[in-house]
């Protein structure tokens, strides 16, 4: 469970700069201690938390898998919701909120700055397991922010509108292949003039066991729990993972740059 992300710009001939970056990963909530963890070979596999196991139906508390800290902490008013709204939002597009504001911060550019730009938004997605939580919970459940919270075509759009962004903004699902096409869908995008910076990236929180228990069932996942990247052992995947990537076509330095912002 983890949220990645990337900003870019392109030069002359099409070509496209990658110009920020920002990550939640197992073992890795930015992306320097992505690269350590991969410097170093450690696993980020392993057994679920104890607040995992609360949320049921019952699983292995031996299963090992890659765990995100705290998916349900949300700064709500920095972003200018309010507390009931944030509660009905699916934790992806909290995510997908926090790595776009960080993702423009790496690439040096003031999220203010880019407001009414044509600035495209493009993040994939497969899953849906919030809304399994509020069906679980019932009708007493459903409020009148529950709509646009469980929207998962949402989750581009959130970020468009938190930013004031006036380029094209959605949500590709081509199942494992979302993000991917997300990134070759804000390239594009740039290079037909379209936008002239692009926010691409992908989202994927596996917040019930039953969303795992099917992709196992289907004959997916790998038996040990590790899917042997690059590797002649590789036998499966392991599921969860975030980010984001910041690009632009006629990138000059004209937006203005600053010290990153904290929240």
């Amino acid at each position: 469970m983890a949220h990645e992300g990337k900003a870019a710009a392109t030069g002359g001939g099409g070509a496209v700069a990658v110009i920020g970056l920002a990550c939640r990963l197992p073992g890795a909530p930015d992306p320097d201690a992505l690269w350590e963890l991969l410097r170093s070979g450690r696993d980020a596999i392993g057994p679920p938390s104890a607040s995992r196991l609360a949320a049921g139906p019952p699983i292995d508390p031996e299963r090992p898998g890659g765990y995100l800290d705290q998916v349900d902490r949300f700064d709500a008013g920095f972003f200018g919701l309010s507390p009931r709204e944030a509660a009905a939002m699916d934790p992806q597009q909290r995510l997908t909120l926090e790595l776009g504001w960080e993702v423009l911060e790496d690439a040096g550019v003031v999220p203010a700055a880019v407001a009414g730009a044509r600035a495209g938004v493009f993040i994939g997605a497969i899953g849906s397991d919030y809304a399994t939580l509020v069906a679980r919970a019932g009708e007493p459940a459903i409020t009148r922010h529950t709509l646009a919270g469980l929207n998962k075509g949402l989750l581009a759009n959130r970020l468009s509108y938190a930013l004031g962004l006036r380029g094209p903004s959605l949500t590709v699902d081509t199942a494992q292949s979302s993000a991917l096409v997300a990134v070759h869908l804000a390239c594009q995008s740039l290079r037909r003039s379209e936008s002239e910076i692009a926010i691409a990236g992908g989202v994927n929180l596996n917040l019930v066991p039953e969303s795992t228990l099917t992709a196992e069932r289907f004959g997916g996942l790998s038996p040990d729990g590790r899917c042997h990247t690059f590797d002649a052992r590789a036998n499966g995947y392991v599921r969860g993972r975030a980010g984001a990537w910041c690009c632009s076509s006629r990138w000059s330095g004209r937006w203005p740059t600053a010290t990153p912002c904290t929240r």
